[in-house]
């Protein structure tokens, strides 16, 4: 494993367009449900407990081979949201646009010759994890992090939150993360030998709400 591949790929700075997502903070603060640090730590934590686990599932499957058309079906079914679908994709799209630059392989161009239009990004993650040399429960982690921290920094911008209170939510759902991804690791070893059936399938209704509601307004900071 390369340690520096994995803080490249989990850096916020690795321009796989992750700054014009806030993971569903944007439909949260316009609904009140997230209104200060302790109101972004709930919605944190319950982001990370369902689509987070989900996420952290998929790229770890991938990390390990199973095939990432049997992967991007499985999150299609896992995500009722048109809106989310849509999003997912993209990031998937120019994650793996980054990838191919950074870590130039055949099977990176394999995988976006299979889906032009952009492959689940948790499932695009653990295959660039793959690629870079890293582990699954690496991919795991990267997943399950970024799952929490796009809304936490979404929110410093949103809410003019205080970005130590911002940051201290992270650090106070770390060990969240850590069981989240050793999770998700579990899972995707049973995939190996169950299939795509053996993912996690956690719902969050409101999320999925809040991102058609989100789509259809005119005028947003971010993309989702």
């Amino acid at each position: 494993m390369s340690r520096a591949a994995l803080l490249l790929l989990s850096d916020g700075r690795f321009p796989a367009g992750g700054h014009a997502h806030s993971g569903g903070a944007e439909a949260a603060v316009r609904a009140g449900w997230i209104t200060d640090a302790v109101s972004l730590e709930a919605f944190c934590r319950g982001r990370l407990h369902t689509t987070g686990l989900v996420g952290a599932a998929l790229a770890a499957s991938a990390a390990l081979g199973a095939d990432p058309a049997a992967l991007d079906e499985a999150a299609d079914a896992r995500t009722p949201s048109p809106a989310l679908r849509a999003a997912a994709r993209r990031l998937g799209r120019q994650l793996l646009r980054a990838a191919r630059a950074t870590w130039p392989s055949g099977e990176l161009d394999t995988l976006a010759r299979a889906f032009p239009k952009g492959a689940h990004q948790p499932v695009v993650l653990g295959v660039v994890a793959r690629t870079a040399g890293l582990e699954p429960g690496d991919a795991a982690h990267c997943a399950a992090y970024e799952s929490v921290s796009g809304a936490a920094s979404a929110t410093v911008r949103l809410l003019s939150l205080d970005p130590f209170q911002a940051s201290g939510v992270l650090a106070r759902l770390a060990r969240d993360v850590d069981r989240v991804a050793e999770r998700a690791l579990e899972a995707a070893e049973r995939v190996t030998a169950e299939g795509a059936e053996a993912l996690p399938a956690g719902s969050a209704p409101l999320l999925e709400i809040g991102a058609e509601a989100h789509a259809a307004w005119s005028a947003r900071l971010f993309a989702s």
